[in-house]
């Protein structure tokens, strides 16, 4: 995410849609659930990302200051008391930054994850902990598929969810013509590299390894109670 502060950096423009990929469901989910319209949280959301982009706001973090998470969450609060309920559906097609975003799945996702009535911030730290694992397996999809391993994958899983998979090894190993010690290896490689990719993509988000450790026990309990 730091790479996106850097505006004649060639990485930039990637790095600028992985954060808007990764934290526009959350920063919507916040803005939503401060008591704001689905069509106003949308509009205050892509109007948020309009000023962090064009004011430059990401040359003000700094690794050593903490989480970005924690940054966004403070920003995206001092632009809604800024704001004060003001409209900004003029804000749409206009000259500022558009970013892509799907608001009729949002609201329903929205709508599934407020239903046990969080606050705005618990229900921020869900979301992002929700689209850092779905941006994990998309990742972990991608390279079994680029191996030629996507039926592999495809077949295995559903052991990621846990020990208690509704397939055993022995089943899934009669379907893909391996042995039962065959896929209990491959099973564990899946779930290692899965842990490895979800520790890369929260590192990106934090500067020491104390921080990556601490993300990763608020992501689980993001899911938790």
């Amino acid at each position: 995410m730091l790479a996106a502060r850097e505006e004649q950096s060639p990485q930039a423009q990637a790095a600028l849609e992985q954060l808007c990929r990764t934290y526009w469901y959350p920063l919507y989910v916040y803005v939503r659930s401060s008591g704001h319209t689905p069509e106003n949280a949308q509009d205050l959301t892509q109007e948020f990302f309009a000023r962090l982009l064009a004011k430059h706001y990401l040359t003000a973090v700094r690794p050593e200051a903490g989480k970005f998470r924690w940054f966004l969450q403070a920003a995206v609060k001092r632009f809604l008391i800024n704001e004060r309920e003001r409209a900004s559906a003029a804000k749409r097609g206009g000259t500022s930054p558009h970013i892509p975003f799907d608001g009729q799945k949002a609201e329903e996702r929205y709508r599934l994850d407020a239903a046990d009535q969080r606050t705005p911030d618990k229900l921020f730290d869900r979301a992002w902990a929700t689209n850092l694992i779905q941006a994990t397996y998309q990742r972990l999809e991608e390279e079994y598929a680029l191996e030629s391993k996507g039926r592999l994958f495809e077949r295995l899983r559903v052991f990621l969810s846990g020990d208690r998979a509704d397939l055993t090894c022995a089943e899934a190993g009669a379907e893909l013509g391996m042995t039962e010690g065959a896929v209990k290896v491959a099973v564990h490689r899946l779930r290692r590299r899965y842990r490895d990719l979800l520790r890369e993509q929260v590192a990106q988000t934090v500067h020491t390894a104390a921080d990556l450790e601490e993300e990763l026990r608020n992501l689980r309990a993001a899911f938790s109670g």
